[in-house]
């Protein structure tokens, strides 16, 4: 039986704001992005290649992965094969970003740590770097499941210049934060010489972080949303998003899944969600949110009518010898916008 061909979907891109290069770089990442975690054991290889492919079939040209993932090298894998079968014509098409894990969060280990991504992913550079969490641990401690005493003070200024020795070195186009709260942001910026580009964090229908989201935005920060319909599936996610009354109420009129309306949700706020399905039907969708809109009135609802909770505590990185005593202390609440 022939082979029924599929329409490419057309993913819109945005602009980063990338300072420091004379002059400043126009790096475009598309609007949404497919996330390579997965929770454990690790699917082969091969496996993994093989949904990447179909990602890239399917329209996507934007994948976040990240040291800890353990999926740089079959990524890799996959953007070479997309090229090597004509799916697409260079690598330049893609969109790579990649993450320093928090055993490589010290200013002589950031930039080994890129070259090692690197290599895994057979690539010469990423298109975005970013800081993977705002806490350090010894570099021997085991990357999860590490004991209290491993975490160790963050060294914010002398990592960051190592970030900024990346990208002037050519190893990354931009670079960037993750999970990092509003005073954390505001301190990084008063010594970065290379602002972060963007700032990706836990963001959904479910946990909105209003006040975040708009300190991004008056600081020229993007934000990209990770666990964007809750991460429901996980152990620490939720179905506060995927079976919302609210959500479903506008998707049904709309003739829409509730997750194109979380995921549209997000993009009409300016971020771009990091989506992750190994199903092709769910690929597609979700990358069906960009000829249509959300009312006013349906935005209003969501931001209005549904209950809001952080999903992944980040309790793993709080420790009494450690520098953040409480989860507050590492999200940094309260905090209040200047007036």
């Amino acid at each position: 039986m022939e082979k029924k061909a599929t329409t490419l979907i057309q993913v819109p891109a945005v602009e980063l704001a990338v300072t420091g290069s004379s002059p400043p770089a126009k790096i475009k990442m598309p609007s949404i992005g497919m996330g390579t975690a997965c929770a454990a054991p690790l699917p082969p290889s091969d496996v993994l290649v093989a949904s990447f492919l179909d990602a890239v079939e399917a329209g996507y040209r934007h994948f976040d992965t990240a040291a800890l993932y353990g999926t740089e090298e079959s990524l890799g894998r996959a953007v070479a094969e997309a090229v090597e079968k004509g799916i697409v014509k260079s690598r330049d098409e893609f969109f790579i970003t990649s993450k320093v894990w928090c055993t490589d969060l010290h200013p002589d280990s950031v930039v080994p740590a890129l070259e090692n991504t690197l290599r895994r992913l057979g690539m010469e550079y990423v298109d975005l770097y970013l800081v993977h969490w705002p806490v350090s641990l010894k570099k021997e401690a085991a990357p999860l499941g590490f004991a209290k005493e491993d975490i160790v003070e963050f060294d914010m200024k002398g990592t960051w210049d190592a970030m900024e020795q990346c990208f002037r070195r050519g190893l990354c186009k931009s670079i960037g934060v993750s999970n990092f709260g509003p005073a954390k942001l505001c301190q990084l910026l008063r010594h970065a010489t290379v602002p972060p580009a963007v700032n990706q964090i836990e963001m959904n229908a479910g946990w909105q972080q209003k006040e975040l989201v708009k300190l991004c935005k008056e600081k020229g920060i993007l934000v990209c949303a990770w666990s964007p319909l809750g991460a429901n599936g996980a152990a620490w996610g939720s179905f506060s998003v995927m079976h919302s009354s609210v959500l479903k109420e506008i998707a049904d009129a709309k003739g829409k899944s509730v997750a194109q309306v979380a995921l549209r949700w997000i993009y009409q706020q300016g971020a771009i969600p990091i989506v992750k399905s190994f199903n092709k039907e769910r690929m597609r969708q979700n990358l069906e949110i960009f000829d249509w809109e959300l009312t006013p009135d349906e935005v209003s609802r969501i931001e209005q009518q549904i209950p809001q909770q952080r999903g992944f505590s980040g309790e793993m990185f709080v420790s009494e010898t450690g520098p953040y005593k409480s989860v507050d202390e590492l999200w940094d609440q309260p905090f209040s916008l200047p007036s």
